[in-house]
């Protein structure tokens, strides 16, 4: 496949070849030095995986692999095979908050400037070896992320495959944009509910295309600083019925542990951020089998912005996250990969795998985490998540083992989706 991006303003002009992005015709051998499958702690030294369409046909050593006479050998010396990674928590619609601040980017940008950013920053994530990205919330983009993923869908654009959550949704009056003057209404960056309304307001997003609700289960709001908790837990159980009815699940942003409390008993199936977490609520969350994105990466990012260097003392809130950490491994709760992308750069997914094991987790876990770990918590467990016969071809080699050095994932050399390859040695 051969693909050139060429710059007009924001957007992306992307011209295909002849030989456009299409599924492989004959099947393919990859022959790395290793596999991580991303089940077992151990990487397969000597693996073999063959890809026949979309699917993985077989994996294991090369004489126990039944190899198709049409079959194409892929050489990837000193590389290891591992399943596309995942990112449980991206704004594609969204860019680094030094480039423009958040209220800028909702109120300034155009939507057609921001759905041709996220063109760019959906190929940016699919080179960089994610395959499969959580969209949690376009920020006052409406439903443009629904449009994308079906773009992708249809190989209008490259990208990984999305999951979306549209719109967010909000207690009503707690969020952002806000320090206006009272009498003027400006839209918000997400939809706006409490009582009885939060019923009608997720079957629209539903309608609307969502494949996953999000709720702020707490926000800074009212007089005095710091986030406090927006919905009641009976609001919350509300919003979670709703959704399950329809066979959708909830995802809830909160940052308090009354927040994360409330989102836990109601039902949500992962939190986000937790930077108030502590022992007894991450047992809590492990007990009822909610899952944990801790978004260390966007911390690190809003500390730079600070003014924070890397190398120097940390700030407070660095501090913070690395004790809710240490909680968190501690109580048992999954960790499942989610990065808050957006608001640092796309294409820089990586980082928060490296953050992970800085904070305590083993490069290994940290690779579940956004492999077999993340697919099951996004109920893709079946389909993609490990490198395992019958499930779709979603692969990346890199050089190095990363099982040993997570920073071998940013020596990326090859990247399938879907049995079609979108960078190649």
């Amino acid at each position: 496949m051969l693909r050139f991006a060429f710059p007009i303003t924001t957007c992306v002009l992307v011209v295909t070849l002849s030989v456009a992005a299409e599924p492989v015709s004959a099947p393919v051998l990859l022959k790395p030095d290793r596999v991580f499958d991303g089940l077992d702690g151990t990487p397969h030294e000597g693996w073999v995986v063959l890809v026949v369409g979309n699917r993985i046909a077989a994996v294991g050593p090369p004489d126990s692999v039944k190899i198709p006479e049409a079959a194409k050998t892929v050489t990837l010396p000193g590389m290891t095979v591992l399943p596309g990674l995942i990112d449980a928590h991206s704004h594609l619609l969204l860019h680094p908050y030094d480039e423009a601040p958040w209220e800028d980017q909702v109120l300034k940008e155009p939507l057609a400037e921001r759905v041709c950013r996220a063109t760019a920053h959906a190929r940016a994530g699919l080179l960089s070896g994610f395959t499969t990205l959580r969209d949690l919330g376009t920020e006052g983009g409406g439903y443009a992320d629904v449009g994308i993923k079906r773009a992708i869908e249809k190989g209008i654009i490259p990208g990984p495959r999305l999951l979306v959550t549209t719109k967010a949704i909000v207690a009503t009056g707690s969020y952002a944009p806000r320090g206006f003057a009272p009498e003027w209404q400006i839209p918000q960056g997400a939809d706006e509910a409490d009582g009885e309304t939060i019923r009608r307001v997720v079957r629209e997003q539903i309608r609307g295309g969502a494949d996953w609700i999000k709720v702020y289960a707490d926000t800074p709001h009212g007089p005095r600083p710091g986030s406090k908790p927006a919905f009641s837990l009976d609001e919350l159980k509300l919003m979670v019925s709703t959704a399950k009815d329809a066979g959708v699940p909830v995802v809830a942003h909160a940052n308090t542990r009354e927040g994360m409390r409330r989102a836990t008993l109601a039902g949500v199936e992962t939190i986000e951020h937790g930077g108030e977490g502590d022992v007894e609520v991450f047992r809590l969350m492990a007990k009822n089998g909610v899952g944990f994105c801790p978004t260390l990466a966007a911390d690190e990012a809003m500390a730079r912005y600070g003014g924070w260097k890397p190398g120097n003392s940390e700030p407070a809130r660095l501090r913070s996250k690395r004790q809710t950490m240490k909680a968190a491994i501690e109580a048992g709760v999954t960790v499942v990969n989610g990065s808050d992308i957006g608001v640092f750069s796309h294409g820089e997914g990586v980082r928060e795998l490296e953050l992970l094991v800085d904070y305590g987790l083993t490069p290994v876990q940290a690779l579940k985490a956004a492999t077999s770990v993340a697919a099951t918590a996004l109920h893709l467990g079946e389909r993609i998540g490990a490198v395992k016969p019958g499930r779709v071809a979603d692969l990346i080699a890199v050089e190095g083992d990363p099982t040993k050095e997570i920073k071998a994932l940013r020596k990326i050399r090859l990247v399938m989706k879907d049995g079609v390859v979108h960078r190649q040695p």
